[in-house]
């Protein structure tokens, strides 16, 4: 067996460790909403005035007993940190095999990226498991390793001249990092939505519905929804304020790294091809990418955009990453095309 052979055996052990914990935090998040969806009509039936149902539970109350699976979360835990030491080693041994840095082409692209990923959603859950975040991650994690070592995979080899640079550590590695950190913000921000639906719907149980002729609206429905028994889990995880912080914090710091990819990208590029700017596809993704989340950023923290306003940048955002990751790597043609698929 090859290094590179072996190296393909690590990654495809990380898949599996990553679908153990995949399963083991949707294992956990059902439990709690399970437990959740039995206890939220119960006792809005006994604090509702007049024995009339409540929408929700007051936070203090789900989180009272919040039903998780100690087994489904120790699981999740320590099949995630076998997962990262598996696909560590597939990486370093795939540079061994290639006998250069591995972040050369889409595959190596994004084993590296869901390590980072990962990582921080590691670090991020240190203290305190959010088994929807972990579900969402995981299940990122499990896909793109999935069509890495499906769709993306090339045999390890040596590079063409143009990617025969230092940049590529610096330029790739750190658009690498800000990708990873990217997935964690997206994660946070769609609980977060969730979350601030819950709480409208909590604090607005008993206010008349919003009507559009004879139906509720379509944004009243869906708050009334998610503000039901069936999400009665949302409880039990931070405050809608507390997940943008973090979403918050983690886009700012992928977006610092996003902005020196930007910038390595054009000093690599004058080296390369005698130009700092071309509107090369992958450039003009990659600004594009850029101006969502400088957007979102400023609108964030100068125009007093907050709560789903600003979450919806970021799903903006991480969509054009992803498509400038994908689309443009694999459909349309341009400089970048020489690194392979």
């Amino acid at each position: 067996m090859t290094t590179g052979d072996l190296s393909t055996l690590l990654v495809w052990g990380a898949a599996t460790a990553f679908t153990v914990a995949l399963i083991a935090y949707s294992v956990d998040l059902a439990r709690i909403a399970d437990r959740a969806q039995k206890r939220v009509p119960e006792a809005a039936l006994a604090a509702a005035p007049g024995g009339r149902p409540a929408t929700a539970v007051a936070g203090s109350e789900a989180q009272s007993a919040p039903g998780r699976s100690a087994r489904a979360e120790g699981i999740a835990r320590s099949t995630t940190l076998l997962g990262l030491v598996l696909l560590f080693g597939g990486i370093v041994l795939r540079g061994i095999a290639a006998g250069r840095w591995p972040t050369a082409n889409m595959y190596e692209f994004t084993l590296v990226g869901v390590f980072v990923a990962v990582l921080v959603l590691t670090i991020v859950q240190r203290r305190r498991v959010i088994a929807f975040v972990g579900v969402v991650v995981m299940g990122i994690a499990v896909l793109a390793l999935v069509l890495a070592l499906n769709a993306f995979y090339i045999q390890a080899d040596q590079v063409q001249p143009a990617l025969q640079s230092y940049w590529l550590i610096l330029h790739v590695g750190v658009a690498i990092t800000a990708t990873g950190i990217f997935t964690v913000a997206f994660a946070t921000s769609v609980l977060q939505v969730l979350r601030s639906f819950r709480e409208e719907a909590r604090t607005e149980v008993d206010a008349p519905a919003v009507t559009v002729g004879a139906a509720p609206a379509r944004s009243d429905r869906f708050r009334r929804w998610v503000g039901g028994p069936r999400f009665g889990w949302l409880e039990q995880v931070p405050g809608s304020r507390e997940l943008e912080a973090l979403s918050f914090r983690l886009n700012a710091v992928a977006f610092v790294l996003w902005t020196l990819t930007l910038i390595g990208g054009a000093i690599w590029a004058e080296h390369a091809w005698g130009r700092y700017w071309g509107w090369d596809p992958k450039e003009v993704g990659t600004f594009v990418a850029w101006v969502v989340y400088a957007a979102y950023l400023h609108a964030r923290t100068t125009r007093g955009w907050n709560g789903r306003r600003a979450s919806y940048f970021v799903f903006v955002g991480y969509g054009v990453v992803l498509a400038n990751f994908t689309v443009v790597n694999i459909v349309v043609p341009g400089k970048h095309s020489y690194g392979g698929v």
